[in-house]
């Protein structure tokens, strides 16, 4: 009994610690200022709704601190702006 107690102790403890150690990890740091600005200007430059690429552009930049090349595709540049959805589950970046 006192094993099965000392093993679950132990078990508990490794558990805690990692999840200590995945807790502690800071987050992401915000793009430069006017980088967003100049990288969706040229992702959204032969848009036919420019305003609001940009403001799509820009929200999916801020967020993911990248912005892939070019004015259409090459997503796989950027996971993370290629993988957000909006509400109805379509592609949310341009």
């Amino acid at each position: 009994m006192k094993f099965i107690f000392a093993t679950l102790l132990f078990v508990s403890l490794v558990l805690s610690s990692s999840f200590a150690q995945l807790s502690s990890t800071p987050p992401p740091s915000p793009a430069p200022p006017g980088f967003c600005d100049s990288k969706c200007g040229e992702r959204c430059a032969k848009a036919g709704l420019k305003d609001r690429c940009l403001k799509y552009c820009g929200i999916c930049c801020r967020e993911c601190n990248c912005v892939p090349s070019g004015t259409y595709g090459n997503k796989s540049e950027c996971p993370c702006y290629r993988d957000k959805l909006n509400s109805k589950g379509q592609p949310k970046c341009p």
